[in-house]
């Protein structure tokens, strides 16, 4: 179970000052960035950020707005185009274009901060329409399983209905379920909770701690301190495009080895 406690760690010291502690029990090496730099103008915003996330693990990216994280994020799936350096899932480079980028979208869901639903497509026709586009699944067969993801997310109910007769938070489990349905390798979340009301909040985190428990492969960005604890095996801190210390949620809430990591806590849960 993510985040259980007495799960073992390896710690090393990496390159240029980023202090890392990464899960032991985690599998392969699933999507990896080695030297990866983007700029926007002339705004640096990721800076030499190495990252490895693990077959099974869950990384969750945390730090102050503008450090990067959530184009940490979209550059993994190439909605954004690194500057240099590489970036690769499941062994593969993530491709320029065409159809081999295609392809490697459909094994990287992700779940965006607003939902991005079809508003003139049903539920159910949201949820299936990228099994039946991109893997070719039999229309009867793309629906059962999305009712099946439905169920699962807690909103099989509202499947034929329009987006928009939706509450924020079913939205965007909604979301979560389109994102499960082309089975992918790993989901990325960037901020999927930050523009929900408060008490729906819970209902799209608890259904992402679900999936932690069930084994998928997640790299969420989020403010979320109490997803961080409840289900990271990692977590990331970055600020100013870089990562600055990686460890267990154990030991980055309890006690960050770098000043930047403490003076972001302290703001944070002293609020």
């Amino acid at each position: 179970m993510a985040g259980e406690t007495g799960r073992s760690y390896r710690r090393q010291m990496m390159g240029d000052g980023v202090e890392d502690g990464t899960t032991a029990r985690a599998g392969a090496p699933l999507v990896v960035l080695s030297g990866v730099n983007k700029h926007f103008g002339r705004l640096h915003v990721l800076v030499d950020v190495d990252l490895v996330v693990h077959r099974g693990e869950v990384v969750v990216v945390i730090g102050p707005s503008g450090s990067g994280k959530s184009t940490l994020c979209r550059v993994i799936n190439r909605l954004e185009p690194a500057d240099s350096g590489t970036v690769t899932v499941d062994g593969v480079p993530v491709p320029a274009e065409g159809k081999a980028l295609a392809r490697l979208r459909a094994d990287v869901g992700m779940v965006f901060q607003q939902f991005n639903l079809f508003a003139h497509k049903t539920v159910l026709e949201n949820v299936t329409l990228g099994p039946v586009k991109a893997r070719r699944t039999r229309r009867a067969d793309a629906e059962a399983e999305a009712m099946r993801l439905l169920e699962r997310v807690g909103v099989a109910d509202q499947a034929h209905k329009l987006p928009a007769q939706l509450s924020g938070g079913q939205q965007q489990r909604v979301a979560i379920a389109r994102a499960l349905a082309m089975h992918p390798k790993v989901i990325l979340f960037d901020e999927p909770t930050s523009a929900l009301d408060p008490e729906m909040i819970n209902e799209v985190l608890d259904v992402m701690v679900a999936l932690a428990r069930d084994g998928m492969t997640m790299v969420v960005v989020t403010h979320e301190m109490g997803f961080a604890r409840r289900a990271a095996d990692r977590v990331v801190f970055m600020d100013g495009g870089r990562i600055v210390e990686q460890a267990s949620p154990e030991e980055f809430f309890t006690a960050p080895r770098s000043d930047r990591a403490r003076d972001f806590l302290s703001a944070i849960l002293t609020h």
